[in-house]
């Protein structure tokens, strides 16, 4: 067989250009990560031609033996990862695929979900009337306090003794704070609700008591396995033992068909890689280096939502610099720092071009920057924000983004 170089060499290019893209930017979106050689290797095995339908030792297929061990692996190692877990499905391809997967296991069509309103830092999959959830479901969502932009539990709790939900979900996209999934408990047991927590963003900070695990205080508990996890692309449903066989038929053949062996093995390396002390080390970088950054940004007077973070995020508003968050992570990029814009709670602007932007420190944090890079960060951020109309800011900027990526390589022996 041809290698790719040979095969479709302009593909071959576009990843090259990906590579350096990557190599050479300041990465600061929240969401995104870069895994190990280990796991892109795993992803890109000879496992990817094997039909897998079912579960290990119940498939569908014949010659399953070795993928089966890739999975038994991949979940076996995700329940040491987190403490409690009775059960853990690892097919899902996606977290708004998990998502679904686990409200068609405990739900019915037209029963009611709480989730956190998109604006103030949700997800599209908790309820949102543009998604799937929002045209299945009664959605009832709960916001942030315009006083502190912070969960506001006593009003969640209000808002589901009023609705009765079947299940409240839990967790977020651009959220800076902790959350404290105990209440959250406390909250549905009164009115005879499940627990749905979806930590996609927050998953290996809770993996290693970085941020309280949900755990033990869920009924479902999904993620994504590529963000702060520092996995491929995919995803899992970790669920109370007694909702193990109705999330893995509501996995298949409920919402999926064959599974991506290539990306469960890659899973299973991610997982045991993630078991490592160096893992732990990692995660707690990861929310200094967050709050280094944040601290510095409230130095050059930018406003935060919420006034900081306690994660690997944080929410900077633009309203008084009278620039939108469009304008401003389409300039950023151009200086070589590439984050996203985003809404912010009680955002005045359309989501499609936004009052904010989402800053994250999880992918440079890989790459091995710590507190004093992240101040440097900060500022150039600030330099490109403050001066947003002229191009030899961005250029300079530009420079010395490329400069400091330099210093700490991306993945040096690829090419």
């Amino acid at each position: 067989m041809k290698p790719l170089s040979v095969e479709d060499p302009e593909i071959a290019a576009a990843i090259q250009a990906e590579l350096e893209r990557q190599r050479n930017n300041i990465i600061l979106i929240a969401s995104e990560n870069f895994a190990s050689r280990a796991v892109m290797e795993a992803q890109g095995c000879v496992m990817t031609n094997k039909y897998a339908e079912g579960y290990p030792g119940k498939r569908y297929y014949r010659g399953t033996a070795c993928v089966d061990v890739a999975e038994e692996l991949a979940r076996e190692r995700c329940k040491k990862l987190f403490a409690g877990a009775e059960h853990v499905n690892v097919q899902p391809v996606s977290g708004t695929q998990a998502n679904m997967a686990a409200y068609f296991a405990v739900l019915k069509l037209g029963d009611t979900i709480m989730g956190m309103n998109l604006a103030h830092g949700g997800h599209l999959s908790h309820g949102s009337p543009v998604n799937f959830s929002g045209k299945m479901y009664k959605i009832v969502p709960y916001s942030v306090s315009k006083e502190t932009e912070m969960l506001d539990y006593s009003e969640m709790a209000d808002i589901a003794r009023k609705n009765k939900p079947q299940l409240i979900v839990v967790g977020a996209s651009s959220y800076p704070r902790t959350i404290d999934f105990k209440v959250v408990r406390e909250i549905a047991d009164e009115v005879g609700a499940k627990v749905m927590a979806d930590i996609a963003h927050i998953a290996g900070l809770c993996a290693v008591d970085a941020h309280p695990s949900p755990v033990p205080y869920s009924d479902i508990v999904t993620t994504t396995t590529h963000k702060t996890l520092r996995g491929p692309r995919g995803a899992l449903i970790i669920c109370k033992e007694e909702l193990a066989a109705a999330v893995d038929r509501s996995v298949f053949p409920g919402t999926q068909g064959g599974p991506f062996m290539h990306a469960i093995a890659a899973k299973a390396v991610a997982f045991k890689e993630a078991l490592a002390p160096e893992f732990k080390e990692y995660q707690f970088q990861v929310v200094k280096n967050a709050r280094v950054l944040a601290d510095r940004l409230l130095e050059n007077k930018f406003d935060l939502v919420s006034g900081g973070t306690d994660n690997h995020l944080m929410m900077v508003k633009l309203i008084k610099e009278g620039i939108t968050g469009k304008v401003a992570d389409e300039t950023l990029e151009q200086a070589g720092i590439t984050l996203n814009k985003n809404m912010i709670p009680f955002d005045p602007a359309t989501p499609f071009v936004t009052s904010g932007i989402r800053i994250g420190t999880p992918a440079m944090t890989t790459r091995g920057m710590k507190e004093k890079e992240m101040v440097q960060i900060a500022d150039l951020i600030t330099s490109v924000i403050r001066d947003i109309k002229n191009e030899e800011t961005i250029a300079d900027v530009r420079k010395q983004a490329r400069e400091l990526c330099g210093q700490f390589p991306l993945y040096p022996d690829l090419t």
